[in-house]
């Protein structure tokens, strides 16, 4: 039995995430503790926006739900697949049937406008676009005059 020593301060989630999010099989994969993929996320500023980059390859756009409450935005997806085949004598049956689904959750900073926000799902990547308030944004540079 090895002896696992932690020191730094979030000692206690990165326990649980070694046991849960651990492939017994070798190496660390991004799978939870019931065997649901979680789809990888980029966040990327710029000077207008934040964009939400989730990857979930093989799924529609209706395979998605976004939504905002309290500045909070929830990306989730759940997909029932059920195949079933049967001999025309009746001899035998075969039934086969997956589940998949994610959540993720994000707290919005104040400076998003949640009113504009827009997404697209294109070539297996969902993009949610956070526009940032006028008064959130760069300002340019300017000269102030003395008095």
């Amino acid at each position: 039995m090895n002896t696992i020593i932690r020191n730094d301060a979030n000692w206690l989630p990165s326990i649980f995430d070694d046991m849960f999010k651990t492939d017994w099989l070798g190496g660390t994969t991004n799978v939870n503790s019931i065997g649901t993929s979680i789809p990888a996320v980029n966040i990327h500023e710029s000077d207008d926006n934040f964009l939400v980059a989730v990857a979930a390859p093989g799924k529609t756009k209706e395979d998605f739900n976004i939504e905002l409450d309290n500045d909070i935005l929830t990306i989730s997806s759940e997909i029932k697949d059920e195949l079933e085949t049967k001999e025309a004598s009746g001899k035998f049956t075969r039934k086969e049937f997956s589940y998949s689904n994610f959540k993720r959750a994000f707290s919005l900073p104040d400076t998003v406008n949640s009113q504009n926000i827009s997404a697209t799902y294109i070539n297996g990547v969902l993009e949610i676009t956070l526009p940032k308030r006028e008064e959130a944004k760069v300002q340019a540079k300017r000269q102030i005059e003395i008095s």
